[in-house]
């Protein structure tokens, strides 16, 4: 008992702060591994205790036995000179070496191990902010609250999305009974999530935005449609695209937005992540009225920015989208690498400063954001579409593809239209990587326009 009270002591101490955990898929896959090696440390720990147990037993069984025969005749036991002096041994040595047995504590390695890694735990704001994220995706996707608190998914057709926890729990059943281990299933009680409450809404176009993300409300009409081409793309004729031009596929006529294929390849796409992953931190917007950087509870992600410096691959694909934009990236902003947690979104947002934080790039020396190249690095299950509330476009991450759009008019001014948001993920893992090109250098690569939204 005394030890259990002492792991339950452990356990609930274990809760250091080591917050936002949830917002990053990818540094909780960590934590998965961690707590497997818990489990055989659990485990091992159990089977000491197991041990000591049988011992102590043991010792039991051999000394009821022989007190039983002992205190039947004591004068004529302890006649015999042998037992007499067994007695005085069993006294004088054998029961202190099982007090010794007894005061072994086999939680000594547990409790280590549970030292170690209790620094990498989630806090108590990890578990609300990933309970706010069930919430904000029930909202969003309309999801029955009995189904979803259980971890059922509505996508039928989709093994993982449509029963998310069923599928694994049968992957478990079957490993464990290839080992010869019994499996008792979860309960099926609902997650209580307790009372939470959605913030007071600050955005006009929640509804639009939210049926979006649902695959609702799309403009994409048949007159549309039929403006939208795809083509052989070699950069204003890039000496490094013009033997091999790139795939590009039109994903919206106006503002125009154009998809890129196969930008990144599997190999490219690890070694990024690799690079990020030990730099991710919880990702900031600006303070429109004090221009400070800071989190925000509508921009649930983990971001890296990567340079030419950190590796080859780096310098290869600021390259690459130089070469296919036909615009500089030495006046553009670092890689930033992206990945998005339990329920992660951007709300709808502009890539641009307007005209009421004149300083938000003034640091950087090199102007307005003129343009976004957006890197798809992994397919997303359910959810993580990027939207364009203010006419209608959902565009659905590809692995390896990427989209590019200008945010600004050829005047400098802004394009409103491209507010654009980033819908929470339901189900997967997204990881993108953005380029955000900037004004400075493109004077005779995109030069200005006559009027003021050429």
């Amino acid at each position: 008992m005394k030890c259990l009270v002492f792991i339950s002591w452990v356990l609930v101490s274990c809760l250091r702060t080591h917050a936002e955990v949830f917002t990053s898929i990818g540094q909780m896959t960590d934590l998965l591994y961690t707590e497997k090696e818990l489990v055989q440390s659990l485990r091992d720990y159990i089977k000491a205790e197991e041990s000591k147990l049988a011992a102590v037993k043991s010792w039991a069984n051999k000394l009821d036995a022989l007190t039983r025969v002992s205190t039947s005749d004591p004068e004529g036991y302890l006649a015999h000179p042998v037992n007499a002096y067994k007695l005085m041994k069993r006294l004088n040595t054998e029961w202190s070496e099982l007090e010794s047995l007894v005061l072994q504590n086999p939680s000594d390695g547990f409790i280590s191990n549970m030292s170690v890694h209790r620094q990498y735990f989630p806090d108590e704001e990890d578990q609300t902010g990933a309970a706010k994220a069930l919430m904000r995706l029930q909202d969003t996707y309309h999801l029955d609250s009995e189904a979803f608190s259980k971890g059922m998914l509505p996508d039928p057709n989709h093994q993982r999305a449509g029963g998310n926890l069923r599928y694994f729990e049968q992957l478990l059943m079957k490993q464990l009974k290839e080992s010869n281990q019994d499996y008792q299933p979860p309960s099926e009680e609902p997650i209580q999530l307790g009372t939470y409450t959605r913030p007071k809404d600050h955005l006009p176009e929640r509804e639009t935005y939210e049926a979006l993300c649902r695959g609702e409300g799309l403009q994409l009409t048949e007159a549309r449609r039929s403006r939208l081409f795809c083509r052989y793309h070699d950069g204003k004729r890039s000496p490094r695209l013009l033997l091999k031009p790139i795939k590009e596929e039109d994903e919206w006529d106006s503002p125009h937005i154009v998809r890129y294929l196969n930008i990144l390849s599997d190999q490219e796409i690890e070694k990024i992540k690799e690079l990020a992953k030990p730099r991710l931190a919880r990702a900031t917007v600006r303070d429109p009225k004090t221009g400070v950087l800071t989190t925000a509870p509508y921009r649930v992600s983990k971001s890296a920015w990567l340079e030419g410096e950190d590796d080859p691959v780096i310098d290869r694909v600021n390259q690459r989208i130089q070469d296919i934009t036909g615009l500089t990236v030495e006046t553009a902003e670092l890689l930033q690498v992206a990945n998005y947690g339990v329920g992660g979104q951007y709300e709808p947002h502009f890539d641009f400063s307007r005209k009421d934080e004149p300083d938000a790039f003034k640091r950087l020396g090199t102007g307005n954001r003129m343009a976004t190249f957006l890197n798809y690095m992994s397919d997303v299950e359910a959810g993580g579409a990027t939207v364009f509330p203010d006419f209608g476009a959902s565009i659905w991450p590809r692995k390896g593809t990427a989209v590019f759009w200008y945010n600004l008019f050829r005047s400098g001014e802004g394009d409103y239209r491209t507010r654009h948001a980033a819908c929470p993920v339901l189900v997967g893992s997204k990881w993108v990587s953005n380029k955000w090109i900037h004004e400075r250098g493109q004077e005779f690569r995109r030069p200005c326009g006559l009027t003021e939204v050429d």
